[in-house]
């Protein structure tokens, strides 16, 4: 190999982004090279248990859904084996602190996913069913191997080697002629498996609070409103004693409609999103439109639903971001009353309650075949309270997923800063 050709090679395997001092190329190895194989267990989860017995177990199923880059087996709670022959037949293969187990079958590109152990100290854990348990063969620095093996740079090797067509799954032979790419210094491999450790933590953090947030709102939810059959919330604003009212749906709002020619020079339109979880927009493109001569445009603070998916609570109260979209006689709308605030009723529509009498409203078989009948759904019951206690309960929960959404883009924002750092800091 010529000079010129060396450089090359050496500038081809260095990260785009690097912690200051080190520059050196990276080593790169078969994977068949650089680890050897131990056995795992066959054992289904049926044959497991929750904290019984005293070996524990990696099952592919927690190792694909659960477990991140790094399982520390203190903190996480692993099902155990209670038939206690399996440690003199699994001795040998006794995972140790460092070792990877790889997650050998999938239902999708998860195929291939690793997880590096940590935390073992006299706890005896085995590698278990669709799963293959490695041990590298030289010293890696802590964290290092399960940020590596999780990367694009290394998992995109596997996906021209996976069999199967609803569920994928690679084999240890495939695997063996991977390659794996790492630093030579052990500094250089601990600063990249703490700071994407670190990465974790906040995300950690940011989706805890998220928790959080969530299960504190449904819980005042629960209390700010009344329960069935009673006329008083069990929590409520200072102020306000007066017993709510109740009334048909169909007493408090007025179909609303602002019918518009069909354009067809391409448009805006609104679609609602099934379980209460609110709308979306998407734009469609000339020659794409409805063939319809009419449409509907959407207005702000309106109840609407999708009466094709009613039955699967496909319903929202519409804000200035859906104002002016687009949508077609399956999405009718209706106005609320002057004495009603939407934004309070965009708490009520979630109810349980409500979703179940939706479901009742829409006769017909399965899916699409079920069409929600506007006049069943209108003698649902509602009940509220004055307008003054209704703008405070709106605003009260407004807040809350003002901070909802302010964790949930952030937790994205972390997600997303650590997927492109994986992409620079590896090769």
């Amino acid at each position: 190999m010529s000079e010129k050709e060396q450089k090359k090679d050496k500038k081809a395997n260095v990260p785009k982004l690097r912690f200051p001092g080190f520059t050196e190329p990276w080593e790169q190895r078969r994977l068949g090279e650089a680890f050897i194989n131990l056995q795992n267990n066959t054992l289904s989860r049926a044959e497991l248990s929750s904290g019984e017995g005293k070996v524990k177990n990696v099952h592919y199923g927690d190792l694909l859904v659960i477990f991140s880059e790094v399982l520390n087996v203190k903190k996480e709670e692993l099902p155990t084996i209670k038939d206690e022959s399996i440690i003199s037949k699994y001795k040998e293969s006794f995972l140790k602190n460092g070792d990877i187990v790889m997650a050998d079958t999938a239902e999708d590109e998860t195929v291939g996913k690793c997880t590096e152990i940590e935390g073992l100290t006299e706890e005896i854990v085995i590698s278990g069913l669709h799963t293959i348990p490695y041990r590298p063969q030289s010293k890696f620095a802590p964290r290092y191997l399960g940020y590596y093996l999780n990367s694009a740079y290394y998992h995109d090797q596997l996906l021209p080697l996976t069999q199967g067509i609803k569920v994928s799954s690679i084999s240890k032979t495939s695997l063996k002629s991977t390659y794996i790419s790492y630093p030579k210094s052990l500094v250089e491999q601990g600063k990249i498996g703490n700071f994407f450790n670190y990465l974790d933590h906040l995300i950690t953090l940011h989706q805890r609070k998220l928790d959080d947030l969530k299960k504190l709102k449904k819980g005042l939810l629960q209390k700010m409103f009344p329960k069935n059959g009673e006329k008083v919330p069990e929590l409520r604003f200072p102020g306000f004693k007066n017993d709510w009212e109740q009334r048909r749906f169909g007493e408090i709002v007025d179909k609303y409609v602002d019918a518009v020619n069909t354009p067809h020079e391409g448009y805006n339109r609104l679609g609602i999103r099934s379980h209460a979880k609110g709308t979306f927009h998407s734009y469609v493109k000339k020659g794409n439109e409805l063939e319809t001569a009419q449409m509907y445009r959407v207005a702000e603070g309106k109840f609407i639903v999708n009466i094709t998916f009613g039955w699967e609570h496909a319903v929202a109260i519409t804000d200035i971001n859906d104002a002016g979209k687009l949508v077609s006689h399956r999405f009718p709308q209706f106005s609320f009353h002057d004495d009603m605030v939407p934004d309070f009723f965009r708490y009520v529509i979630i109810d349980e309650r409500f979703r179940h009498h939706l479901w009742l409203s829409s006769p017909g078989g399965a899916g699409r075949n079920r069409v929600l009948k506007i006049e069943e759904m209108l003698k649902y019951l509602m009940i509220y309270p004055s307008k003054q206690e209704q703008e405070r309960i709106a605003l009260f929960f407004n807040q809350i997923d003002h901070l909802i959404t302010l964790h949930q883009r952030k937790l994205d924002h972390l997600k997303e800063l650590k997927k492109g750092l994986l992409q620079q800091m590896f090769v």
